[in-house]
């Protein structure tokens, strides 16, 4: 089996890339098995990996974005092809990444389905037990990711509101809501409580709630997600978390226009949720490509490959998520694995072009 590896385009000149969709240790793993693998030239430099460290790995590396899909039977990416990538898509070919077709153009979905593509995202690979084993790492680095960017959108000279998230004795902390209550909203929260501010956590999910209050410090206060409480917390938060997941759908809006306006200038909102669309009205992908604006005096920070700040780890964890399915692929074939291999299997987008409505609706 022959896979490839292109250099990840930036989103804009606002939204780098800096991943690449196979850490060399990776690469070592499919070449062991007997696999080939394909990487285009300075594909890993973003995340501080050299051409030598794939050669030494077992990789060739070919100098155009165009040999890395061609040669391939399985394209490894982050995020999908973008419009000038698009071209090289080979016929039935199968292309592995986070995908969210929810919020992909249309024109993508339409050669996807013409070339019959088959489809593997990231998001949407699960587990027997319902464990999103890919997600789950990129979470967990996203939850305490969040504590840095908080810290430094509030700081007084870009405009937050000038608040030390873990405020000093006679000055009370910051007061954060994270809404969700899965990895990325439990890491949040524990990385948020750690250095003293003050956390509410609302979910729908009792048993996600139970876990958090018995495992976090006092700081962290547990609602359930009624738009009661919602229009309650928002009102005096300082930093406001969008850490909801529904695999493969558009998330939910939970934080309307109406509740942003009645929010603090200067307060922070981190949608980590955009990348299904958000869970917050007035969040967006600007099409200028700044993922950083106001509204209503409150910044927004809303970058849909937010792991790219971090990108050698977010490599890293991306690698150990996927090895096991490439391991099946490499092992079994294409497609005996889409059959054989459960989590494979429902994490199909697309079957040799034909689509699963119910992720583009």
């Amino acid at each position: 089996m022959i896979f490839g590896i292109p250099k990840e385009l930036p989103m804009s000149k606002e939204r780098p890339e800096c991943r690449v969709g196979l850490s060399p240790m990776g690469v070592k793993e499919l070449v062991e098995r007997k696999a080939r693998v394909y990487v285009e030239s300075g594909a890993g430099e973003g995340a501080g990996f050299s051409n030598m460290d794939y050669e030494k790995a077992g990789a060739s590396i070919v100098y155009s974005k165009e040999e890395a899909y061609k040669r391939a039977d399985v394209v490894l990416k982050v995020r999908p092809p973008q419009e000038t990538e698009e071209k090289y898509i080979k016929e039935e070919q199968t292309l592995m990444a986070f995908f969210h077709l929810v919020t992909a153009p249309k024109e993508l979905i339409e050669i996807l389905t013409t070339k019959k593509i088959t489809v593997i995202g990231y998001e949407i690979i699960q587990e027997d037990d319902g464990r999103l084993p890919v997600v789950i790492p990129m979470s967990e680095i996203a939850g305490k990711l969040a504590v840095q960017i908080a810290g430094r959108l509030l700081e007084s000279p870009t405009g937050g509101r000038g608040t030390l998230l873990g405020g000093i004795p006679g000055i009370p902390p910051a007061e954060v809501v994270i809404l969700g209550g899965g990895t990325l909203g439990r890491n949040a929260a524990k990385s948020f409580a750690g250095i003293g501010a003050n956390v509410y956590v609302v979910d729908i999910n009792r048993d996600k709630l139970e876990d958090i209050a018995g495992h976090m410090e006092r700081r962290v206060t547990t609602l359930f997600a009624t738009k009661h409480n919602i229009e309650k917390l928002v009102k005096f938060a300082d930093v406001l978390i969008g850490a909801v997941l529904v695999p493969g759908k558009r998330t939910p809006i939970l934080v309307t226009k109406e509740m942003v306006k009645s929010m603090r200038k200067g307060a922070v909102i981190l949608d980590f949720s955009i990348d299904q669309g958000g869970c917050v009205e007035t969040a967006k992908i600007t099409p200028y490509g700044k993922f950083i604006y106001r509204v209503e005096g409150v910044i927004h920070f809303c970058m849909p490959n937010a792991t790219t700040l971090v990108a050698r780890t977010a490599t890293h964890a991306m690698t150990g998520g996927i090895i096991p399915y490439l391991h099946c692929l490499v092992e079994s074939g294409i497609d005996k694995a889409l059959k054989e291999c459960p989590g494979i299997k429902r994490g199909i987008y697309v079957d040799k072009g034909k689509l699963r409505e119910e992720y583009v609706r």
